[in-house]
């Protein structure tokens, strides 16, 4: 379990984190909408976990190197917005949450269920 301080942490760092994704101007990384999902933090502060979930996403290993390779300059751009100690090195990972989520509900509204008005 975080500490409250880090759990501010983690919720300071996506929302800048979600913020600068947009600014990239790498083809690589601009495939689709990105949302950060979650952040986690060590406890040290020396590495941060941030989930992404892309939608659109055409292909996942050139996205990964295109993070890979802003990964410098989104931590300096991290820091100066943050102003911390250290700035944790993000290590970017692929949530695919999201798409699941639309996959099942794209096969439940393909079903034909009745509904029998006696059963209300």
């Amino acid at each position: 379990m975080p500490s409250n301080k880090l759990a501010r942490t983690n919720d300071d760092i996506q929302l800048v984190m979600s913020k600068l994704l947009r600014e990239i101007k790498d083809p690589r990384v601009n495939q689709g909408m990105i949302s950060v999902t979650r952040v986690e933090t060590t406890g040290d502060m020396c590495y941060c976990k941030v989930w992404l979930s892309v939608m659109g996403l055409q292909n996942e290993k050139e996205f990964k190197k295109g993070l890979k390779s802003a990964s410098g300059w989104i931590r300096r751009e991290l820091g100066n917005s943050l102003k911390l100690r250290n700035t944790p090195e993000p290590v970017f990972e692929l949530d695919h949450s999201i798409e699941y989520g639309a996959h099942i509900n794209e096969i439940i509204n393909e079903l034909n269920i009745s509904h029998d008005e006696d059963e209300e």
